[in-house]
């Protein structure tokens, strides 16, 4: 069983304590795959690295690979397939979660990730399409719809991560329909779940949204 990391946003870089966890859990450095969530929206033909807060995350942690790979709709999707396939850690970035969805889908990726003996993580939209299921919200200027997707699953339970959300929108019950469906853990900024070996611990800000009732949980790492 893999280890699994879901992320909120960090503004500047990993705290000292997931620092230390993520040193314990990522023994195999010889590859980072990271899969964009704006995957269409490169027109380079080479990405650079340090313009990718998620990579800058890593290497401020002082965790360096010998390969690094980014993976949009520029690179073949049997090549996508195949670097997934040999990765020591797969990287699920920030970005549209919509489009990451959709990319994961058009690639055949999900599956592939899934059955992946890598450390496997996800920051805001990649988180949301780490988990079972998540909640897109739609504003117009008439009407606010909601679209419910189904991530990867690697764990039984709906993400929600947004930088601008906070306990007091949590309360407003957006989120509650969905949590009578399937637990919810909504997340603030600075915050990360690691689930390992089917154990879940937090750092940060998270709340569990559970049958339309809303707790706030006590850091476990």
């Amino acid at each position: 069983m893999s280890t699994h990391y879901y992320f909120s946003w960090f503004n500047h870089f990993f705290p000292e304590k997931l620092v230390h966890c993520l040193h314990e859990d990522i023994q195999d450095r010889k590859s980072l795959v990271m899969i964009s969530a704006d995957p269409s929206g490169y027109t380079d033909k080479q990405i650079n690295f340090d313009d990718i807060s998620e990579w800058t995350w890593l290497n401020q942690a002082n965790i360096i690979f010998d390969e690094y790979h980014f993976i949009d709709y520029r690179v073949q999707k049997e090549t996508a397939q195949r670097l997934i396939h040999n990765a020591s850690v797969i990287f699920l970035c920030g970005g549209d979660p919509v489009l990451q969805n959709e990319f994961l889908g058009d690639y055949e990726l999900s599956n592939v990730i899934k059955n992946s003996n890598a450390v496997i993580m996800g920051a805001s939209a990649g988180a949301l399409n780490m988990a079972a299921k998540w909640l897109s919200l739609n504003n117009t200027d008439e009407v606010e719809t909601s679209t419910i997707y189904d991530g990867i699953g690697f764990d039984h339970f709906a993400y929600e991560s947004h930088s601008q959300r906070n306990y007091a929108t949590f309360v407003q019950g957006y989120l509650f329909p969905l949590s009578e469906e399937i637990d919810v853990y909504a997340t603030e900024q600075e915050s990360a779940i690691r689930v390992k070996d089917g154990k879940i611990e937090m750092m940060g800000p998270l709340y569990l949204i559970s049958h339309s009732k809303i707790q706030k949980l006590v850091e476990t790492f």
